[in-house]
């Protein structure tokens, strides 16, 4: 079955940066198209990139545009969402998904403090 599992989470100083990693098995994941998806301490969910099954194209929400760069290795069905330039505002839980968002991982806590 299809399964995403998220790591590379943690605690880290505003101006720190983090790579998030996301692996994924059950699935073509070369084929597919992936997600990453956020959501705030008492907020809804928010949408952050999109990347293109071949890694050739990328999208980004206008919160994150220039600080975050997702990226993927189809040879280790691995999806990544490197942070830079941490903000206050990017503390919360980090979701990957696919499928048309059918299927998603638990998630990843990124806590911006210091």
């Amino acid at each position: 079955q299809v399964q995403l599992v998220e790591s590379g989470g943690g605690v880290v100083p505003p101006g720190g940066s983090l790579r998030l990693s996301c692996a994924a098995s059950g699935f073509a994941f070369s084929s597919n198209y992936m997600y990453w998806i956020r959501q705030a301490p008492g907020q809804g969910l928010e949408w952050v990139s999109v990347i293109h099954p071949t890694g050739g194209a990328t999208a980004y929400a206008d919160s994150v545009k220039g600080r975050l760069i997702t990226s993927r290795d189809n040879s280790r069905n691995t999806l990544y969402l490197q942070i830079n330039d941490l903000k206050p505002e990017d503390t919360g839980l980090y979701y990957c998904a696919t499928g048309a968002y059918l299927f998603w991982g638990q998630g990843t806590q990124v806590t911006v403090s210091s």
